[in-house]
């Protein structure tokens, strides 16, 4: 079975990201090896982001011969762009997800979302991926002038779901953590990181294990016989049991379906704070609005904001509103937390895909049989990144599971 070519050939980093982000310090990226020959693989995978880097490791792990190809240095694409907060708490509240597809099953979405990032705290700590990684909670606030009723309503479905956290009332939160809203959800499990480190710790241990980072560009696919091969840029192919598209929302145009959209979204991050200046618990903060409010800490003490998102798929509209946002979010940060100093050190922007249920696109591509595919993240990137490569080494397996389903490619929309 022949495919079309995939219509990322023309996209570069610079329409995925702009801006200067505060990760990856002085960390080393991870060295392509040369592609003078073509070769076979178990798995190739198709991108060097957080995604292809938690596949590579699970699937290397596995010992499966596995390769990773990227036409552009690995990790800074989308991965460089994220403000890493690493959340079970998924974009759509659960009581929404319970309206799209009854409580049992966003219960258990939802359950799944938080072992998730249980279990990316384990591989961190297991592989020893030097990254800032932080346990955090979270504090899901209200809005500016929202009332506290949803996020009882939605903290009665989560008691219900047997997930962890409790509703602060406005004293309480007043008391606690100086934040003068009408309310908030405060719920253990979450995380921090760097993204960028993240991945290129996991390229290095992959690497280390016998996977093949390539520096090509993948411009074509064919199934026969049960494989898969990939024609590339150059002379060469890669012939694989099974490949993973890990290349963001930049998706072969035939796999993107109507419940998937392109969105723009900005941050900011500060010069470093006084340890007194930051808020108790360096608890992951967002915010219960549209456009969505996000503050997060970082290892040397800055803060991070990020949000005002928009519907924009235009590279070059996004990066015209950097300034602008970028100011937008440091009101609001002397707004909610004016102990801060708010001279800013970075700002950046990006694209990301997201969906209209707010659950990620994860699993076979329609019409294939060892296509995989994982992209349509939203605001949860790194703990669907998690899902999906433990989904994939499923894949690999042939290890196929019913819940799979609620993150198909061709589901319909919830509307």
């Amino acid at each position: 079975m022949d495919h079309a070519p995939f219509d990322f050939t023309e996209t570069s980093h610079s329409d995925l990201v702009s801006g200067r982000s505060p990760w990856g310090g002085e960390a080393r990226r991870p060295q392509s090896q040369p592609f003078d020959d073509s070769f076979k693989v178990d798995v190739a995978i198709v991108g060097g982001g957080i995604t292809g880097a938690l596949t590579a490791q699970v699937l290397t792990a596995m010992g499966l011969s596995v390769c990773v190809v990227d036409r552009e240095r690995p990790g800074l694409g989308s991965t460089s762009a994220s403000t890493a907060m690493l959340e079970w708490e998924i974009d759509a509240p659960l009581s929404e997800l319970a309206g799209y597809y009854g409580f049992e099953r966003a219960a258990a979405i939802y359950r799944r979302s938080h072992a998730a990032v249980s279990g990316l705290a384990a591989l961190m700590a297991s592989l020893r991926v030097d990254c800032a990684f932080r346990p955090r909670p979270t504090l899901y606030i209200a809005g500016e002038e929202q009332a506290p009723d949803s996020l009882i309503e939605e903290m009665l479905l989560r008691e219900r779901a047997g997930l962890p956290g409790r509703f602060l009332p406005a004293a309480e939160l007043a008391e606690r953590f100086s934040i003068g809203r009408a309310g908030a959800i405060h719920s253990p499990g979450s995380a921090e990181a760097d993204p960028l480190c993240m991945a290129w710790g996991l390229l290095h241990w992959a690497a280390a294990h016998g996977a093949r980072l390539v520096d090509a560009t993948a411009t074509a696919f064919h199934e026969e016989g049960g494989r898969v091969t990939i024609e590339t840029d150059t002379p060469h192919v890669i012939e694989a049991r099974h490949a993973v598209l890990a290349t963001g929302y930049v998706m072969p145009g035939f796999i993107m379906p109507e419940i998937h959209k392109i969105a723009s979204s900005w941050a900011v991050a500060t010069v470093p704070q006084a340890p007194d200046a930051l808020w108790p618990e360096r608890a992951l903060i967002w915010e219960a609005s549209e456009p969505y409010l996000y503050l997060r800490t970082t290892a040397d003490n800055r803060i991070v904001i990020g949000g005002e998102d928009e519907a924009i798929d235009d590279p070059a509209l996004r990066d015209s509103k950097l300034p602008a946002k970028a100011e937008a979010l440091r009101e609001k940060l002397r707004r909610l937390w004016p102990a801060a100093e708010p001279a800013l050190s970075h700002a950046w922007c990006g694209a990301f895909g997201e969906t209209e249920d707010g659950l990620p696109l994860i699993g076979r591509v329609p019409g294939t049989q060892n296509l995989f595919a994982a992209y349509g993240y939203g605001g949860n990137g790194i703990t669907f990144s998690y899902m999906a490569a433990q989904m994939a080494g499923a894949f690999a397996r042939g290890d196929w599971r019913d819940w799979f389903d609620d993150f198909a490619l061709d589901r319909p929309s919830p509307g």
